[in-house]
């Protein structure tokens, strides 16, 4: 029902002491189920708000899935992912969701669809869910580095 998820988000933001308008990437856990995947899309609609809901290029959420470019690397997804959600930090460049056809149910507005997009301006924190087998959901916050 998603309240697994909710709650990694939650305690991720809390304990980096970022609110949901900080992040402007999540690295979304996005198996490419329909079932999971409009979990998980709640989820963050639940976390985030309008910041996701009404997000465009450029502004509010992005959220893209790297699992389109690597598959499901089980064990190993999390770390890979995790790496994926530095380097956009990093280089300032969100990665797309590859193969990205149908984004029905769309409850978020940018799914960062075929083609990388520049990360906001404004942007200095990102989020990596990874959700496991039997509710295990972990989601990790990063926050550039700042000299």
């Amino acid at each position: 029902d998603g309240r697994g998820a909710v709650l990694a988000m939650q305690r991720a933001l809390a304990q980096a002491r970022l609110g949901s308008a900080d992040v402007v990437y999540l690295n979304a856990h996005g198996t490419s189920t329909p079932f999971g995947d409009a979990i998980e899309q709640t989820a963050i609609a639940t976390v985030f708000g309008k910041h996701a809901t009404e997000a465009k290029a450029g502004s509010g959420l992005a959220v893209s899935s790297t699992k389109g470019a690597t598959g499901h690397l089980l064990g190993a997804a999390g770390a890979v992912e995790s790496i994926f959600t530095i380097l956009a930090l990093a280089k300032r460049k969100l990665p797309p969701t590859l193969n990205l056809l149908d984004q029905s149910p769309r409850l978020l507005g940018n799914l960062v669809p075929i083609a990388a997009q520049d990360m906001a301006a404004d942007g200095r924190a990102a989020l990596c869910n990874s959700f496991g087998f039997g509710g295990t959901n972990a989601s990790l916050a990063f926050v550039q580095y700042a000299e």
